[in-house]
């Protein structure tokens, strides 16, 4: 692995020392694109216009006259995080907005699939609805939204994922409305919005229509702001890149969390996860709160997890938190034996100390479809190669099909090789979608080693050596004025994540002396610029050899990890 240090362009670090961010924080900030102050401006003032989002006006009115017509309301959800975030926030907000009729139907994993389907469009009907709208899903629901249409809904999608192709154009469904920011012709600046933004955004747009049309005053007007906490729990779930405009909205929901500001349900579950709401970090919401939601969707049903976000009780809202943990406990183990499983199916593709191939396909028939994600991510990380894992479909009748899921390196984009691998082989992919970084798609059984050969060779055509070079982007040397507590706190509370990586730093130390702890760690004294202080090397059982490559956190008394620094 190579490790680089971010270049720091030093024009943006005065200008922003100038305009009076700490130094330490100018310079990370300005390796990461920020270039002026306004940039780190968290104000809800500073979030884009609903304006700019294509259709949020459209959106409105549809749902405005809804409201006034006393019609019925349902949400058709996803089954991960960001789904049912996106989900809590549509429920509680149109309730707060004067909707009387709010339900939500959210699919099975297993037996219904992804998205909008006609099945779902029919059960929907069938509940009484008169409205259907999808959070997270249904730009490539093409034949759902066509029965929905067919049976006399009104159709409202709401989405973030990329529209479907076909022989490479562009396919949109027939809704009656349409709110994504990857939508041809959307000039919304923040492309990598969740759901969960995409329909926060849409009831920003309902709550200035009702305003118009005299339902609210300004003064009167409900404060949706309550609902930003769930914003920033999908976002950072859905490990969207935190441009400008979704650092604020998580930003905003952090600031709320803090301060004690947030549903039942979420300080419910920091309590199962053993986490302090009052100290939260974009890490609690990655690795902590949107696991157990995830987990819902993955091994028993998104409903726990919705219902979860949305009651108001508090002994109902630790109930339902404890069975996600109790699921998520379970959700650990079973991953735990599927990567072992597949770690051994990936590593006897190649011989040993040869390179692995271009991409990754593994499958067995023990495997669980709800864990197949999670597992090609980690394979993907250890080969650092396009991953896909697949399991034998659970549904009835679907026996033959095998249900993938993928997870990419930085210049491959997954869903552009899916829809090569489409074209060049017709009728394998018999459905596929998702985004650069990661995407699904469902194949038959009989067809999975075409599908290897096929994903190997467009990996072959497009990967470049510059791509498959592992890199390591760090800050450079840590100064040791900024080796403190305070500014370890400091650097806690800002909003980092994907595309606004964590504060790593790296310089060569001495290694004064090792030890093992807790049977699973190095503890290490070392020599910083010539002073003594303790480090962890976590995950990490044998002695260190070279001080170059040994990552470790600088730790403080009684408290978690504080920051984090590689060598």
């Amino acid at each position: 692995m190579k490790i680089e240090v971010r270049d720091v362009p030093p024009r943006a670090v005065w200008a922003l020392e100038q305009a009076g961010v700490h130094p330490l924080l100018a310079r990370l900030f300005a390796s990461r694109g920020v270039a002026h102050r306004d940039e780190l401006d968290e104000g809800l003032a500073k979030l884009l216009p609903p304006t700019q989002l294509l259709h949020t006006d459209a959106a409105a009115r549809l749902l405005a006259d809804a409201i006034a017509a006393n019609l019925k309301l349902c949400i058709v959800a996803d089954y991960d995080c960001d789904g049912a975030t996106a989900c809590a926030v549509a429920v509680r907000g149109l309730r707060l907005l004067g909707a009387q009729h709010v339900s939500y139907l959210v699919p099975d994993r297993v037996v219904d699939g992804y998205g909008l389907t006609a099945p779902i469009a029919q059960r929907v009907k069938d509940s009484g609805a008169d409205v259907l709208i999808t959070v997270d899903n249904g730009i490539a629901s093409i034949e759902g939204v066509a029965h929905a249409k067919a049976l006399g809904l009104q159709v409202l999608v709401t989405d973030h994922h990329l529209p479907g192709l076909f022989d490479g154009n562009i396919f949109l469904p027939d809704a009656d409305v349409i709110v994504n920011p990857n939508q041809p012709g959307c000039p919304f600046e923040s492309k990598s919005m969740a759901g969960v933004g995409v329909m926060f955004y849409v009831l920003l747009a309902l709550r200035a229509e009702l305003c118009a049309r005299g339902t609210f005053s300004a003064a009167e007007q409900p404060k949706l702001d309550a609902l930003l906490p769930l914003v920033a729990l999908g976002t950072v779930a859905d490990v969207v890149k935190l441009d400008a405009n979704n650092r604020r909205l998580v930003a905003q929901g952090l600031k709320r969390v803090r301060a004690g500001a947030l549903p039942a349900g979420m300080a419910a579950l920091f309590t199962a996860a053993g986490r302090k709401a009052n100290a939260v970090t974009t890490f609690d919401f990655g690795f902590a709160l949107g696991p157990r939601i995830n987990a819902a969707g993955r091994l028993s049903d998104m409903t726990l997890g919705i219902e979860c976000l949305l009651t108001d009780d508090t002994a109902r809202a630790a109930n339902l938190a404890k069975q996600l943990d109790t699921i998520n406990r379970e959700r650990r183990e079973i991953e735990g034996d599927m990567r072992e499983q597949a770690f051994a199916i990936a590593e006897g593709l190649f011989d040993e100390g040869d390179e692995p191939p271009p991409a990754i396909s593994v499958f067995d028939p023990d495997f669980h479809e709800g864990v197949v994600g999670i597992v090609a991510s980690r394979i993907k990380d250890k080969l650092h190669r396009p991953t896909f894992v697949f399991a034998a479909s659970a549904a009835p009748g679907k026996e033959h099909e095998l249900k993938g899921s993928g997870r990419s390196i930085p210049g491959f984009h997954l869903r552009d090789a899916l829809d090569m691998v489409a074209k060049r082989h017709p009728g394998v992919l018999l459905r596929f979608g998702g985004h650069a970084m990661a995407a699904g798609c469902t194949i038959a059984e009989d067809n999975f080693d075409t599908f290897e050969a096929a994903l190997a060779q467009v990996a072959q055509e497009w990967l470049t050596a510059a791509t498959l070079a592992r890199r390591l982007e760090t800050d450079g040397p840590l100064a040791t004025e900024y080796r403190r507590v305070d500014l370890v706190d400091t650097l806690h509370k800002e909003v980092w994540g994907q595309g606004f990586a964590p504060p790593v730093f790296s310089e060569e130390v001495e290694v004064l002396s090792q030890r093992l702890v807790g049977e699973k760690h190095l503890s290490l004294k070392l020599k910083h610029q010539s002073q003594p202080v303790d480090g962890i090397w976590f995950g990490h059982t044998a002695p260190c050899q070279h001080a170059s490559n040994s990552p470790f956190a600088w730790m403080r008394k009684n408290s978690r990890v504080s920051a984090r620094s590689s060598f």
